[in-house]
């Protein structure tokens, strides 16, 4: 019998995580309820008490109260309980007593709640409903598997309408850790992450066969920013065990201000984790923005060279000077290294953007600028190959292939 925890404020939305318990108790699921609720007494007893939570949080309950809205207490309250209940789920996993996590709430529920969930572990099924589900829900997703369900109504009071839609999500959670429990999935080939964008998609797909001919399993991530962030973050877990960078221009975007940022840290877990990793400056000279009519006045001149990837994305190519300094951050990023690793370059242009013969951005003067400098920061120790290949050419996805499988049989040699 898998066991669901229902996480909430039971002086606030008791009779709606009554409803949910019950629910999950016909469907055969065994719920766990667990109080951070800080206003008043909850509508009905829990399994673990608010004031538990509050002490896990590193604070009494009674400190806790507030009078009024929109005071400093309130914040301190909320981080002091979602302190608490990362801590309270903590302690049921490693109890055997957490399947699964469903979540209501409005703000500061949603902001408490999706805290606890994001220090689960991918797979673990996690289901929140929230009021804010049809605003930017980025920041309480992060790079976890949280299935984000939009309330339509406010969280206060059973009706019609909220009966059927927190039915809907309790179907959801017991439906997921049901089926976990009957059916675990499970594969113990090693998982090798590949970074991709469209612009290199027919080199990664090359890998992806050829990898899995080996016997390892792939995972590819959408280097838009949230893809890097998932990646960086599941190799910190320990859930990735070799990598090709294929496509590193979330580094770009860092740099010079686009929209597919990954932040300052990307390129620096696989480095940190000693893993075997085979680097590329896949799509590195390209700077992304939204729709044409929202770039940046800086980058919307004639001597720009443009291309409308598709409605939401026009995408800037980065000239010398932006090379030859994203091929030193990009050197630099690597030079971190604790495990086998190295870098490729390919020397007929990084993505379908400088595809010869015609490319529209193919520009030998910036690629040397960038070239230049990887070639001259890079650490003496790290492997450098440069290929007579565009990106996308089956030769140089089977010598990315090649240098990786080396590096991985030296690391793993009773694999080899």
């Amino acid at each position: 019998m898998p066991t669901v925890v229902l996480a909430g404020t039971l002086d606030t939305k008791g009779p709606e995580y009554e409803f949910a318990r019950a629910r999950l108790l016909e469907h055969g699921v065994t719920p766990l309820v667990v109080d951070f609720g800080i206003l008043g007494e909850p509508a009905f007893a829990p399994d673990i008490p608010a004031d538990e939570v509050a002490r896990a949080g590193g604070k009494p309950l009674s400190e806790l109260r507030f009078a009024r809205e929109g005071s400093d207490t309130r914040v301190v309250a909320l981080e002091t309980m979602a302190r608490g209940l990362i801590r309270i789920f903590a302690q049921l996993r490693a109890e055997g007593r957490c399947d699964g996590v469903l979540g209501l709430g409005g703000s500061g529920g949603t902001t408490v709640i999706s805290a606890a969930m994001r220090t689960l572990p991918l797979g673990l099924p996690k289901v929140m409903v929230s009021t804010l589900a049809s605003g930017n829900v980025a920041g309480f997703v992060g790079t976890k598997d949280i299935y984000i369900a939009n309330s339509v109504t406010d969280i206060a009071g059973l009706n019609r309408v909220s009966r059927k839609l927190i039915a809907n999500a309790v179907n959801a959670i017991a439906g997921m850790a049901l089926g976990a429990a009957a059916s675990p999935v499970q594969d113990h080939r090693p998982l090798v992450a590949i970074t991709m964008f469209g612009v290199t998609t027919p080199g990664v797909l090359r890998i992806v066969r050829r990898l899995e001919q080996h016997g390892l399993e792939t995972i590819v991530f959408h280097a838009v920013g949230s893809g890097g962030r998932s990646m960086e973050a599941m190799i910190d877990e320990g859930l990735i065990d070799g990598v090709i960078d294929y496509t590193t221009s979330e580094l770009t975007d860092n740099y010079l201000g686009g929209i597919f940022s990954a932040g300052p840290h990307r390129l620096e877990a696989a480095a940190r984790r000693g893993i075997p990793q085979v680097v590329v400056p896949g799509a590195l000279e390209v700077i992304n923005f939204g729709p044409r009519h929202t770039l940046p006045a800086v980058f919307d001149v004639p001597e720009r060279k443009l291309i409308v990837h598709n409605a939401n994305v026009c995408a800037v190519r980065a000239n010398a000077q932006e090379c030859a300094e994203l091929g030193r951050i990009f050197a630099e990023k690597v030079n971190r290294a604790t495990g086998r690793t190295a870098v490729l370059l390919p020397l007929r242009g990084k993505d379908k953007y400088e595809q010869p013969p015609d490319g529209l951005w193919i520009d030998p003067a910036a690629d040397k600028a960038m070239y230049d400098q990887i070639r001259q920061n890079l650490r003496a120790d790290i492997p450098l190959r440069e290929i007579d290949a565009n990106i996308n050419d089956p030769a140089f996805a089977d010598a990315t292939t090649d240098v990786f499988l080396d590096l991985w049989h030296a690391a793993h040699p009773a694999a080899a």
